[in-house]
């Protein structure tokens, strides 16, 4: 009889390792982040852990049963064959609270404290006042999509003395936030804040969330920040908002084509900041994902249960 087999696509270091191993004893665990050490398992690797869009091609004649991304985000994965073929996923999510949450506030201070147009005078060696005159104290700040990554950044506005409003699906409360919006109350919501922070996925109900009503919608002091993904956005309607001054600066992680093409005229404004997708990079990464996610719920799934840490809902997409 052959052994059950595990992919792990990523290069783990040797203790986080043998924690798997040790778990699954009897079976063949195949790691490494070149393709050439896992494409020909494919079709009989019961559990995969950490997706890649070139094992699509294997999905009807495989044995598949669970996927693990290595990611918050699963619209990069063939859902509809997936879900025909009932494979069970679930997803990254909360291992990217602090650091995203930190990006978060790293943008709103250089934003407000013009920590950039500082650091450009420094390699220029000019000693100019910059215009700042902005606080993020007692400040509000409204976040779309309170789940793990919304909750941190709530806890830390509240260490700033900030107002925090809060949106999510259910509509359910939330500590550290202070008043909590449906979806369909965001037109309520924009316009109290000085500070606007999308963590929200991508699917069908948030595509082209923000476009031209909503930056209206906001104060022309406010800022803008996205972190979730790209395509939430109407992009050309946001430039056209910076530019048009409806809205004060943005801090962005995330783009609806990405790399983000050299001719995009965001690289060229002053008051929007840059980072190429990686809000969520931190040291730390792998050991949460296989202490705290993997490694629990492959201990549910050898016992025949459904893995419960972050399994998706096919249905919401998330």
């Amino acid at each position: 009889m052959s052994k059950r087999k595990l992919i792990i696509s990523r290069n783990l270091n040797e203790p986080l390792l043998e924690k798997v191993k040790e778990l699954v004893p009897d079976w063949q665990v195949i790691t490494g982040r070149s393709p050439a050490i896992w494409k020909d398992h494919l079709t009989d690797a019961e559990v995969i852990a950490g997706w890649k869009s070139s094992m699509s091609s294997s999905i009807e004649g495989s044995d598949m049963k669970w996927i693990q991304t290595w990611s918050a985000g699963v619209n990069s994965l063939p859902l509809e064959r997936l879900e025909q073929k009932n494979v069970q996923i679930t997803t990254a999510n909360g291992v990217h609270a602090y650091p995203i949450s930190e990006t978060i506030f790293g943008f709103m201070l250089t934003l407000t404290r013009k920590l950039d147009t500082y650091k450009k005078q420094q390699l220029e060696k000019s000693w100019q006042p910059a215009k700042m005159h902005l606080e993020i104290h007692e400040k509000t700040i409204g976040i779309i999509g309170v789940g793990k990554i919304g909750k941190e950044t709530a806890k830390i506005a509240k260490a700033f003395g900030m107002t925090v409003l809060g949106l999510r699906h259910s509509g359910k409360s939330e500590h550290d936030v202070d008043e909590m919006f449906t979806q369909e109350q965001l037109p309520d919501l924009l316009p109290r804040c000085d500070y606007i922070v999308v963590t929200l996925p991508l699917t069908a109900e948030t595509e082209k969330m923000f476009g031209h009503k909503e930056f209206q919608l906001m104060k022309p002091s406010a800022f803008f920040i996205n972190i979730g993904r790209g395509k939430l956005v109407i992009q050309q309607e946001l430039i056209q908002a910076l530019l048009e001054k409806q809205i004060a600066g943005a801090g962005l992680d995330v783009f609806e084509t990405e790399p983000l093409p050299e001719t995009n005229p965001l690289w060229d404004m002053d008051n929007v900041i840059i980072t190429p997708h990686t809000s969520g990079d931190t040291e730390l990464y792998d050991q949460r994902l296989i202490q705290d996610i993997f490694i629990p719920n492959l201990k549910e799934y050898l016992t025949g249960r459904a893995p419960s840490t972050n399994l998706l809902d096919y249905k919401k997409g998330y």
